[in-house]
């Protein structure tokens, strides 16, 4: 379903402290501005079949996010490639695509739009959207006056509308209270159980050890190990007690 091939990824980083773009023009105007590389990801290579479900650890730093990034096809590699097979959605950064000035109603069908879902498609989920969410009148309120916990269950709510066949997710069950981050693990486990190929980073082993068939472990911008989940947590555990 997954196919990831000798991927490495590198930013350049200024080292000149450039405070505006007048100063930025003056120093490539002058030949000053210098630039550092920064590997992030080193030559980078699995394959998840369909029904999967794959977590990836490793400490702050480790290029996890940036590799789920690449998958989801945000972000390009700076060599390697990715081939997906089969309709991917990405909950990244969950209302990165929300508009502030806009209402709760509103933001849905902007955002459903960005995820790639009809019009029609949405108005038909709309109801089920916002049982889900949990937000009753607050639906018509701008999202700039929503709580972080508010704006996160919407998106969340959006995203998990359809069983998707690719399903890329980044450390968003701790969304909302309590109560929701339960509901939104069941839809979590739900989609899984029908069958979606799931990427899933997350900090927490307990929730890793739960959804996940096999675990990729980063570590210094390789896979220090994979496989089975349970081998995986107690390596990545032991190796930290040390």
């Amino acid at each position: 379903m997954i196919k990831v091939e000798h991927v490495s990824m590198k930013f350049r980083m200024a080292n000149d402290k450039v405070m505006s773009l007048k100063e930025f023009l003056v120093a490539v105007l002058k030949r000053r501005l210098t630039y550092e590389e920064f590997q992030v990801l080193d030559d980078i290579s699995f394959e998840v079949k369909k029904g999967e479900v794959v977590g990836i650890i490793g400490k702050n730093g480790a290029g996890k996010s940036t590799l789920l990034k690449i998958i989801a096809g945000v972000m390009k590699p700076t060599s390697g490639k990715v081939t997906a097979n089969g309709n991917i959605v990405p909950m990244l950064e969950l209302g990165s695509g929300f508009d502030p000035e806009l209402n709760g109603r509103e933001n849905i069908f902007l955002n459903g739009a960005i995820l790639g879902y009809s019009q029609e498609f949405l108005q038909e989920k709309y109801d089920e959207i916002l049982e889900f969410s949990e937000l009753g009148q607050f639906i018509d309120m701008p999202i700039r006056n929503y709580s972080s916990g508010m704006m996160m269950r919407l998106a969340f709510s959006i995203a998990t509308v359809v069983q998707p066949e690719i399903l890329i997710v980044d450390e968003i069950l701790a969304v909302g209270d309590e109560g929701f981050q339960n509901k939104s693990k069941a839809r979590m486990m739900e989609l899984m159980s029908g069958g979606t190929t799931v990427l899933f980073v997350s900090h927490s082993l307990k929730q890793i050890e739960e959804m996940c068939d096999r675990v990729i472990w980063l570590d210094n911008h390789k896979i220090k190990m994979i496989g089975e989940t349970k081998e995986v947590c107690r390596a990545y555990e032991e190796y930290w007690m040390q």
